[in-house]
């Protein structure tokens, strides 16, 4: 689970990325889930955009994934939503979340 501050730093660097994956009319298929499975093992973070024919909804579909992927939800914002799951090996850790405030 991330926290706010966390989600915030994600939403930072998710704002200096293009989006990766694009779905279109033809709804969630399993090509689609596996390129964005392959994205996020490859980088942590993928921001995916909807094209403008689809009648899905983005936090829907986002939310759909995340379940599927074991991702965590960044961001949907219009047609666009973000991603984010950690490496699971740690030596391959490509983003360093702020650590949360102990109490």
């Amino acid at each position: 689970m991330l926290t706010g501050k966390q989600r915030s730093y994600l939403k930072g660097l998710a704002q200096k990325i293009e989006p990766t994956v694009y779905i279109g009319k033809a709804d969630l298929t399993e090509n689609i889930v596996r390129s964005i499975d392959e994205n996020l093992t490859a980088n942590e973070l993928v921001k995916c955009q909807i094209q403008e024919g689809s009648l899905l909804d983005p936090t829907e579909v986002c939310s759909e994934l995340a379940e599927t992927l074991h991702a965590e939800f960044v961001a949907a914002i219009g047609r666009r939503f973000v991603l984010y799951r950690m490496a699971r090996n740690p030596k391959n850790v490509k983003i360093e979340l702020p650590k949360a405030p102990r109490k």
